[in-house]
């Protein structure tokens, strides 16, 4: 039986792309067949929007204004629940922002 598989997605600011894809491939994220492949992802450019309240501490914009960024949607395969698990606190420790945007789905083999 193949082990599991999950997709994460999360959002960055461009300036700290690059720091946080490494820390997630760090964990083994985005690696496919046996190895063969690694540091895969797809990246999608975007614009990100929040408002922080009261007691946030936002690493970019003021608490109480709308903030707009530029962002990196980053999609990126974890084949194990220990490499997703891993590389979400990757993710977590390495992101600017105090509550990082990701998502995880597990997959199907169809």
């Amino acid at each position: 039986m193949s082990p599991p598989r999950f997709k994460l997605f999360f959002t960055v600011p461009r300036s700290s792309l690059e720091m946080c894809k490494q820390a997630v491939f760090s964990a083994g994220a985005g690696t496919y067949a046996a190895g063969k492949y690694s540091e895969v992802c797809f990246e999608t450019p975007g614009s990100g929007q929040f408002l922080s309240g009261q007691g946030a501490k936002p690493a970019v914009g003021e608490v109480g204004k709308i903030e707009r960024v530029e962002e990196v949607k980053v999609e990126v395969l974890c084949v194990g629940r220990d490499v997703m698990r891993a590389a979400v606190e990757k993710l977590k420790k390495s992101h600017p922002y105090e509550e990082p945007a990701y998502e995880v789905y597990a997959m199907e083999d169809v």
